[in-house]
């Protein structure tokens, strides 16, 4: 369900990004200033937002990588937010209104996709299974020293004694 809006939305922008340059124009000239992978050309970079969208929304509503697609949704929702629902910069006080609706409405569906990209699915998350796997290697570790101590102590011990032994 959280991917729909993302799958339909990406289409739209995939195959009619004209409608949505205008707006974009003064967000992505912003970013691609900071970030060399956003192009410089509008239509372009709405049309790979609206592509990235596309194939996450897909792929989070398949349920393959959803982490994963949740995490690039999420970063095409900040720029889209940002250049489609400006609240601030309306006149109207009724187009304030409708935009900060639209706005707040998508800081709820970034804080749903944060959700999603956090969710492992019953399965543990990778920070725990690091953590696990260094606590189990650590335990092995211990367990490989206590064992080594017996044999170095029999060792001296049997040297020892070889050494009281007549004929040795």
């Amino acid at each position: 369900m959280l991917a729909s809006i993302y799958v339909l939305q990406g289409y739209d922008a995939l195959v009619h990004p004209d409608r949505v340059v205008p707006a974009a124009e003064p967000v992505v000239r912003r970013i691609a200033r900071w970030v060399p992978v956003v192009p410089a050309d509008i239509r372009t970079a709405v049309r790979l937002n609206g592509g990235v969208q596309l194939v996450a929304g897909t792929l989070l509503a398949v349920g393959r990588v959803p982490r994963l697609a949740a995490l690039a949704i999420a970063a095409t929702l900040v720029p889209t937010t940002l250049a489609g629902h400006r609240f601030w910069a309306a006149e109207n006080k009724q187009e304030r209104a409708g935009q900060r609706i639209h706005f707040l409405k998508n800081v709820s569906m970034f804080g749903g996709l944060l959700i999603a990209a956090a969710d492992t699915g019953g399965k543990p998350s990778l920070a725990w299974r690091t953590r696990h796997r260094a606590h189990t290697l650590h335990h092995d570790a211990a367990c490989a020293r206590r064992t080594a101590r017996p044999a170095t102590t029999s060792t001296g011990a049997a040297h020892r004694l070889a050494g009281l032994v007549p004929g040795h």
